[in-house]
């Protein structure tokens, strides 16, 4: 697979499965059914959810539990992470960069989850394109929130993750989309902890 950015080799390489085997556990998966549960009670008739870089699929073993009934489907650069989630049975893999993911049709729900925040700030226009277009009905974004961009120094690397108002921009990008719900999840919640994201549930308006 050919790597548009640094950030894509990157996450594709030995930080990306080092990331993996970082993130991954019972506890985790709890915290994201938490966080989903809240999300999807501002959401109405998801049938079909796209995640773009799912790693191994904890969000959607998440959303598999909590609409059984959707169809599931996750993107994923890492070959080590793919392989995991290749083998979850009702989740539909692709390997590839979200870049180059243009579906036939979208789902009724697209979203990235701790994706954004590592991509190149040059191809943030091409990322928000993918997300926007992926998402039939709902555009959902799970990031490190900042009112204006920086960078941030991630694990003793520089030019590896940056923090903005990844929804404000995505609404103004596109009049089409308006804010349903927002939320955070801090990191010392005494019960479902998740490190400090920000969530921001848009949705299309009807026919656009």
């Amino acid at each position: 697979m050919a790597f548009s950015t640094e950030q894509e080799a990157f996450w594709a390489g030995v930080f990306g499965d080092a990331y993996t085997e970082r993130n991954r556990g019972a506890q985790l998966l709890a915290a994201k059914m938490a966080l989903f549960a809240r999300i999807l009670s501002s959401v109405q008739n998801v049938s079909s959810v796209v995640e773009l870089g799912a790693n191994i699929g904890l969000n959607l073993l998440a959303l598999k539990t909590l609409i059984p009934q959707a169809k599931l489907k996750a993107v994923e650069i890492n070959e080590a992470a793919f392989a995991q989630l290749s083998k979850i049975e009702g989740i539909e893999a692709v390997h590839d960069s979200l870049f180059d993911y243009h579906p036939a049709e979208g789902a009724d729900l697209a979203f990235t989850s701790g994706v954004l925040i590592h991509v190149a700030p040059d191809r943030l226009a091409d990322a928000y394109g993918v997300l926007h277009d992926a998402g039939r009905r709902y555009v959902l974004v799970c990031e490190y929130y900042n009112p204006s961009p920086v960078e941030v120094t991630y694990r003793g690397h520089a030019g590896r993750l940056f923090k903005r108002d990844f929804a404000g921009e995505m609404l103004e990008r596109y009049p089409n989309l308006r804010l349903v719900d927002y939320g955070f999840v801090y990191h010392r919640d005494p019960i479902f902890p998740l490190d400090d994201f920000t969530w921001f549930l848009m949705e299309k308006n009807r026919g656009a």
